[in-house]
């Protein structure tokens, strides 16, 4: 008698127990061996930024969804553990696998959260394109550059880098630091502008602006690049607000009273070195 197949109704005799029985194993471990195909791929992506580029909440109104992974800054150990994870590794093959798991949402898709300096610290250790699977970029800009450079100022005077933290320190005018910082802000840029030039990864767009406007457009950017049916962004679930205020745009009046002359260029010394 022909041994059915896979797809074969049984049919057997009386007495042929025992071959009933193994041809019920042998299924079983075919189906067992065969992928679920329910099961989605893991896909990804990481939103490029810089500090004080609206990155934050961004990634809080990415996740809110539910649908487009959790980018966080798991290269960043120290914050994780301070913020939400006590116990967040410093091997980043193993922050891999918490972006793979943790920072992932149930269709599969993860997220990750770059600074240039994030990933000048993990290329010594592993290559990013090559651990993390089918991963996509989302690069996120800030046109203001100025505006990124004082708040930048503002929250390393105060120590308050999120709306939900209590400042500990008093911001001040200070032309200099304002200076310092945007020329950083201003090199954090230009890195990104040079990664996607020599590789030739063309990455979704979005700007601080924009994102500031129409925060569901901004998603609906990502999940497009993803394939994933646009989610609805949960306001509700978003804890962060614009920490800009009219301070803000005192500071920038005056900086650019005093330092706005535009009868020369900066040296490209300015932007050489990092904070």
């Amino acid at each position: 008698m022909a041994m059915p197949t896979a797809w074969m109704p049984l049919r057997y005799e009386q007495g042929d127990g025992m071959a009933l029985i193994v041809e019920l194993l042998g299924r079983l471990r075919r189906k067992a061996a065969r992928p679920p195909s329910d099961r989605p791929l893991p896909r990804g992506y990481a939103v490029c930024g810089a500090p004080r580029s609206g990155s934050n909440y961004f990634c809080e109104i990415l996740s809110s969804t539910g649908r487009l992974g959790h980018p966080r800054e798991y290269f960043n150990a120290n914050a994780r553990r301070a913020i939400d994870d006590p116990n967040f590794p410093d091997d980043p093959h193993l922050q891999i696998e918490r972006i793979l798991t943790s920072g992932a949402t149930q269709n599969g898709i993860y997220a990750l959260k770059l600074f240039p300096g994030l990933f000048d610290t993990v290329s010594q250790h592993l290559k990013l394109t090559q651990a993390l699977p089918n991963l996509h970029f989302v690069r996120l800009r800030r046109r203001d550059l100025l505006g990124q450079a004082i708040s930048w100022a503002r929250s390393t005077q105060t120590q308050q880098f999120r709306s939900t933290q209590t400042p500990s320190g008093e911001g001040r005018y200070d032309a200099d630091l304002t200076r310092a910082y945007l020329a950083q802000a201003c090199q954090r840029s230009a890195r990104w502008d040079m990664y996607f030039a020599r590789t030739g990864i063309d990455p979704v767009e979005v700007t601080y602006e924009e994102l500031s406007s129409d925060p569901q457009g901004a998603v609906d950017k990502v999940a497009d690049a993803l394939n994933v049916a646009r989610p609805r962004v949960a306001l509700d679930r978003v804890r962060l607000e614009v920490q800009r205020d009219e301070l803000s745009g005192e500071w920038r009046r005056r900086f650019i009273a005093e330092h706005g002359d535009p009868s020369h260029i900066d040296p490209v010394e300015a932007m050489a070195a990092t904070l």
